[in-house]
């Protein structure tokens, strides 16, 4: 049982990456020909030092995000129709699952589509200054999404119980509610925090996506653990085009919809507090952006050159695929770490 359900994961992480492989020159002739591109780099007068290194970025295509959700979701839908018209083989694929993968697929669809909003706004000029929305807009929109999240795991799944490593499961009662609001709200910022540098956002959401494969496995949620395989697959094909320098961006729709599928997949498997080492990168990106306008407004300096921190290390001279990588790396221990105490608190 266990052998067929890791050989169905492995398989559908290979299947999601052939698929956003093959999808992506189309899409990408798609995005060049109806020139959506992103037009206006913000941060001239506000972040300087970003606008030095990122002006040169613009008239890049962007909303590259639709390849990984729609690969995940046209997956899913296909398998789910398949499994419905014929008995087989669409059945050992098929990952949609009420229990498991129901709600993590609405969250992912529906930031998608939030997220492709705020692109087209950005490519046609409108918003604040010309850029889209701004981050009070977004911080909005995904405290929306995520009180609508935050109603249902409470009220209609009746979840309110937190696990606390090394302690065990703790009921929260009606503390549940703000907690998954925090979770789904810094995930999404963090996330769109991090998407700025090529790959960087994606490489450091890989190894998360990653380590929540490995829980969802381990937990028995297997249909969860191939849902996070198609993401993976659709995540490094990605990759594959927009290693620097990339080819396209990302895009809110990415970025948005991916760190709030990641807020949701954690509350899902009630790992929640082992979110700052699976997304080591993404708290410290969040930290250092919240230093920096907290340094500005009480001390009137700044802390770093430019926030959030991957832009004072290209302040200070690294190449951008020199930070890109060795934040990768640094993932990939924070998120080994992370495994590691998730199964001695597990076996413990």
């Amino acid at each position: 049982m266990i052998i067929f359900e890791a050989v169905r994961v492995l398989i559908m992480f290979a299947l999601s990456f052939v698929v956003a492989l093959i999808i992506t020159p189309f899409f990408v002739y798609f995005l060049e020909k109806f020139n959506l591109r992103k037009n206006n780099i913000r941060g001239k007068e506000s972040a300087p030092v970003f606008y030095q290194f990122h002006k040169n970025k613009s008239n890049t295509p962007t909303m590259g995000g639709v390849i990984i959700w729609v690969t995940v979701l046209g997956i899913a839908l296909v398998f789910f129709i398949l499994r419905a018209l014929f008995d087989g083989f669409a059945n050992y694929f098929d990952f949609v699952n009420r229990a498991e993968t129901y709600l993590p697929l609405a969250a992912l669809f529906l930031a998608a589509l939030v997220g492709l909003v705020d692109d087209f706004f950005g490519i046609f000029g409108k918003g604040p200054h010309g850029g889209g929305l701004n981050m009070k807009q977004r911080l909005l929109l995904y405290t929306a999404v995520a009180v609508l999240g935050a109603w249902w795991f409470y009220f209609k799944l009746g979840f309110d119980v937190l696990y606390v490593p090394f302690i065990g499961n703790i009921t929260i009662g009606l503390w549940y509610i703000p907690f998954f609001i925090f979770i789904l709200v810094a995930t999404a910022f963090s996330a769109n925090e991090t998407n700025g540098l090529d790959g960087l956002m994606e490489g450091v959401l890989f190894f998360a996506f990653a380590a929540l494969a490995v829980v969802s496995f381990v937990l028995g949620r297997f249909d969860l653990a191939v849902m996070n395989a198609a993401i993976l697959g659709a995540l490094l094909a990605f990759l594959w085009f927009n290693i620097y320098p990339a080819r396209f961006f990302i895009g809110d729709t990415g970025s948005m919809s991916l760190g709030i599928t990641l807020g949701v997949m954690a509350m899902l498997t009630n790992t929640a507090l082992f979110l700052p080492f699976f997304g080591f990168i993404l708290v410290i990106e969040s930290l250092s952006v919240i230093i920096q306008v907290t340094s500005k407004k009480l001390r009137g300096k700044k802390v770093f050159l430019s926030a959030p921190i991957h832009h004072h290390f290209e302040a200070l001279g690294w190449p951008e695929s020199q930070i890109t990588m060795r934040f990768w790396i640094i993932s990939a221990v924070a998120t080994t770490l992370g495994l590691v105490l998730f199964f001695l608190a597990r076996f413990a």
